[in-house]
């Protein structure tokens, strides 16, 4: 979510009076950047924070008081596997996810004791239409042979699946997961192992 703190405020404000509550924030907007530091600009640059730092944040500091005047609540962060480990030439997207893993780790220690839960989740390359309108934009007649290489990227073989990554989600949202906050789960296909 891109805004200010007074619009996300006045989102979570029209969330409350039509429900009462927040029990769950998922914070799953994000954008990416394909470039190294050399080719990253300043715009670039400021508009992945934008999105996938100050978004996350902007968020996040609307549900807590809700959460805390309600006794409790869960707030789960999309990272990435580039928050765990170098990827080439995703300089800015990796640095917005690390930001986001660490704001992760920070949220759930400084609300353990309000009952509020904070993790995130770490995937690899998910097979979505955001990944098939990249390559169509940005390899376009080697659509095959760049779809392959993101797929062997993953030791396992493939990418991931929406509904493998949201299952992940559901879990760490349910009571289930209740005793678990401050983690960074990966969903990678075996990338961290191999």
């Amino acid at each position: 979510m891109k805004g200010t703190a007074a619009s996300v405020g006045r989102v979570f404000g029209r969330i409350v009076a039509g429900h009462d509550r927040v029990d769950i924030l998922v914070n799953n907007a994000g954008i990416s950047h394909v470039g190294t530091i050399e080719r990253t600009t300043e715009a670039d640059f400021d508009r992945l924070y934008a999105v996938n730092v100050k978004g996350v944040f902007l968020c996040a500091r609307a549900a807590v008081p809700i959460m805390i005047a309600q006794g409790g609540g869960v707030i789960l962060n999309m990272a990435s596997i580039t928050s765990l480990v170098g990827v080439p030439e995703r300089f800015a997207y990796s640095m917005t996810k690390g930001a986001v893993l660490t704001m992760t780790m920070s949220i759930a220690i400084d609300y353990v004791k309000q009952n509020i839960r904070c993790n995130c989740i770490c995937p690899a390359r998910i097979h979505t239409p955001f990944v098939d309108d990249f390559v169509a934009r940005h390899y376009a007649g080697r659509e095959r042979e760049t779809m392959a290489t993101l797929a062997a990227y993953q030791p396992i073989g493939r990418m991931g699946t929406p509904e493998e990554v949201a299952h992940l989600a559901l879990y760490l949202c349910s009571d289930e997961a209740g005793f678990v906050t401050g983690q960074a789960y990966p969903i990678d296909g075996g990338v961290l192992v191999a």
